[in-house]
């Protein structure tokens, strides 16, 4: 390989962190999801009783866009650890969360 492709390897791999727009950067952010208005379902999906249901789960950004009906953007917007939202779904990915948070807890 040349110089000249190198160097300009080098500087595109250099330059990559600082070309991502600040959204990207926060998907991995969590967001507070309050799962009340789907319980029900994630109960039934999960089998458990809906008692045994957090109100709120952390979500990574993409899970809760995705339940909440909103785009990732907005709640990247709310800063890292005060973005929140309604669950007006669920998924798997919401499922297996509020499972995990119910282990975790020792509620089951």
């Amino acid at each position: 390989m040349d110089t000249i492709r190198l160097t300009r390897l080098l500087l595109a791999f250099t330059l990559l962190p600082l070309l991502s727009s600040p959204a990207l950067a926060q998907q991995s952010g969590l967001v507070n999801v309050n799962v009340s208005n789907v319980a029900n379902n994630i109960a039934k999906n999960i089998n458990v009783d809906v008692s045994q249901i957090p109100v709120t789960v952390q979500a990574p950004i993409g899970i809760a866009a995705n339940v909440c009906g909103v785009n990732a953007n907005v709640l990247a917007q709310q800063g890292a650890g005060l973005a929140s939202c309604t669950a007006t779904t669920t998924s798997t990915a919401l499922n297996q969360i509020v499972l995990r948070q119910i282990k975790a807890t020792g509620n089951q």
